[in-house]
């Protein structure tokens, strides 16, 4: 049984994207898909597709290279862990890098970047930082 599928996601596609590898497959769960779908927004990841196979679908993500074949991303990074939670109100959303980064958030609003969050005016569980 795994820990934190969540870290288990972020690990995969940074050891892809590492690797050079086109795209990369993970069991998929809803949660999962909203992090790629916020990714993909954000100009991180090429596409996303769920496959099922008749067991558990499968979410592959296509990752994203420039013309050098330099990734996308530079960091992707687990903030809150299951062992330490890390919550923020709407007025202690941090800012990633300055702002050239993002930080992705679960809010009772759903899945939302840092600066949607703070458009919205709500705080929550800081899932991951990205630049």
């Amino acid at each position: 049984m795994m820990t934190d599928p969540i870290a288990d996601m972020l690990t995969r596609v940074r050891n892809g994207y590492k690797a050079r590898f086109e795209k990369v497959d993970m069991p998929s769960s809803q949660l999962k898909v909203s992090i790629v779908q916020t990714l993909k927004n954000e100009g991180c990841i090429k596409n996303y597709k769920v496959v099922s196979d008749g067991r558990q679908p499968i979410l592959q993500v296509y990752l994203k290279y420039d013309t050098k074949k330099t990734p996308a991303v530079s960091e992707l990074k687990r903030i809150s862990k299951p062992g330490r939670r890390i919550y923020v109100g709407k007025d202690n959303i941090p800012q990633i890098k300055s702002g050239l980064g993002f930080a992705i958030l679960s809010t009772p609003r759903g899945i939302l970047t840092d600066k949607e969050a703070r458009k919205q005016g709500v705080g929550g569980e800081l899932i991951c930082s990205c630049w």
